[in-house]
């Protein structure tokens, strides 16, 4: 998940084609519907995204009692007004009745604890669950942010990969040289610093038992002289999802693709192509839909469509992920140079599920 911020914008105001009394409000690549004349372009707002959880008492104040999702009604999701899609809320909300709005964009103030928002965390089933340790050395994998909140992450022409983006849970191993030590987590887990203890119950680690992954990590680390090894991957089928690839996530059977590497080579952490580190056939890996200089029609045209990945196109596609070929540094997510771009398919299918 990307991360959660809730910040002030200055929007691009669009007509609505299906709509007199509706307009789409613009932040990045994102639009939101919202009333015509509310806003024109060059007003400053308050952008609040999608996952974002809300107070009752602003749900109130927007008038979105009963409008939201989640058992709860508060919760923000991707949605279709009048046939366009609606990705998060513009507002001026009460509380900040007395904030410049405007220096508040410049400084890229983030408002979601004065509005007492929160990011929203899928439940978290048995079979992804279990006991867990303290994992100071497993390798952490990162959040992915979205590209259309930060679309300038890429350079026009930049040289860059996309592979296609699965809907699975994403399992962490970390393998450590010295004395061949295995650990297992889950991204969510992972990101406290915790692994889970071995479990043939245990979805992470049928996948790991299942694709041989241990064995993976110790013939990479023996040739990349590496100390410590990690491997990402998404674990996917039925009963993990609701879109499963003609996998069965509760059997032998369960999905499996890596999609990113990392390895710890004199002393250095380094993310690390799977394509380049890993030999043909050795673990089933993410598809690669696309390589050429970045292009942003280009980007949204592969993140739409059906799944590559059973074979069958069983059923649509969550999205793509892209990097640069060249691993760098970007200084507009302050961090990793990698983002993500999801397919308006996805966000608004019915009876989705969103486990991590």
């Amino acid at each position: 998940m990307s991360t959660l911020r809730v910040t002030a914008e200055v929007l691009t105001v669009h007509p609505h084609p299906n709509a007199d009394a509706l307009e789409l409000a613009q932040i990045g690549l994102y639009r939101a519907v919202v009333a015509k004349g509310a806003y024109r372009t060059g007003d400053t707002a308050v952008y609040i995204p999608e996952q974002a959880v809300l107070p009752a008492a602003l749900v109130d104040e927007l008038g979105l009692t009963g409008r939201l999702a989640g058992g709860d009604a508060n919760r923000v999701k991707a949605v279709r007004l009048r046939g366009e899609l609606s990705q998060g809320i513009v507002c001026r909300p009460g509380a900040l009745a007395d904030v410049d709005l405007e220096r508040a964009a410049a400084d890229g103030t983030d408002f979601a604890e004065t509005l007492g928002i929160v990011k929203w965390v899928p439940p978290i089933p048995p079979t992804m669950s279990g006991d867990v340790e303290a994992a100071p050395d497993l390798l952490p994998w990162v959040d992915i942010e979205n590209l259309q909140r930060h679309p300038d992450v890429f350079e026009p022409g930049e040289p860059v990969v996309l592979t296609e983006k699965l809907h699975g849970t994403a399992c962490l191993l970390t393998y450590r040289a010295e004395d061949g030590r295995v650990q297992v987590s889950s991204k969510g887990f992972g990101a406290k610093g915790l692994a889970l203890r071995e479990d043939p119950r245990n979805l992470y680690w049928r996948a790991v038992h299942g694709h041989g992954l241990a064995e993976v990590a110790a013939r990479l680390a023996e040739r990349l002289g590496a100390r410590r090894v990690g491997l990402f991957g998404e674990v996917y089928g039925a009963g993990v999802q609701d879109l499963a690839y003609g996998a069965d996530g509760r059997g032998e059977t369960v999905g499996y693709a890596l999609f990113d590497v990392s390895a710890e080579i004199d002393g250095q952490v380094r993310w690390l192509d799977p394509a380049e580190v890993l030999e043909p056939g050795e673990v089933p890996v993410v598809p690669r839909l696309h390589t050429g200089p970045y292009d942003l029609d280009t980007v949204l045209a592969h993140a739409s469509g059906r799944e590559t990945v059973s074979g069958r196109e069983a059923h649509l596609r969550e999205g793509v992920v892209i990097r640069p070929v060249t691993e760098r540094h970007s200084p507009v997510v302050g961090g990793r140079a990698i983002a993500k771009a999801v397919s308006p398919a996805y966000l608004t299918r019915k009876g989705g599920t969103e486990f991590e």
